[in-house]
């Protein structure tokens, strides 16, 4: 995954947007599955200031601090202090996990919730791929967009 800041790092598809209804004029919950872990996820995002379309990719990476050494930090971002993680996306929330429930279907699931100011997310997966993260925790939820997919030419 990458540097030893992220604690989970995937490329998500847009799968869905606002199944149950679109409830706020600003906000989209969408639903995601990820290219890599098969994750699950839903996320609101607020739209006005991050749109995402059916069939979108982006990259999804959570980690507790913004800080590119790892330094702690105190959920106050300061833009002009120095270089940051957020540097390098184009969407961020901070917010606090208020639920990790583990689930024995045919095999071991983890949902992780997380709250980022009213706007939530549920990631799905195998706990595996989300190690480091604990209810409670508070994480930085950072987002880019991904290259389309390139579509296989058809041979003749």
């Amino acid at each position: 995954m990458g540097s030893p800041i992220i604690l989970f790092e995937d490329i998500f598809n847009v799968k869905d947007i606002d199944i149950d209804g679109k409830k706020f004029d600003k906000v989209s919950r969408f639903h995601c599955s990820s290219e890599s872990y098969e994750m699950d996820l839903y996320l609101d995002i607020n739209v006005d200031i991050y749109p995402l379309s059916y069939e979108d990719r982006f990259t999804l990476v959570l980690a507790p601090t913004l800080d590119l050494h790892g330094a702690h930090d105190d959920g106050i971002f300061n833009p002009v202090e120095r270089p940051s993680l957020a540097d390098r996306f184009e969407y961020v929330m901070y917010g606090k996990v208020f639920k990790y429930q583990e689930e024995t279907t045919p095999s071991l699931k983890v949902s992780l919730y997380v709250s980022f100011g009213g706007l939530l997310m549920l990631l799905k997966g195998d706990p595996r791929n989300l190690t480091g993260i604990e209810p409670e925790s508070r994480l930085y939820l950072l987002i880019r967009r991904a290259k389309k997919k390139k579509k296989k030419k058809k041979k003749k």
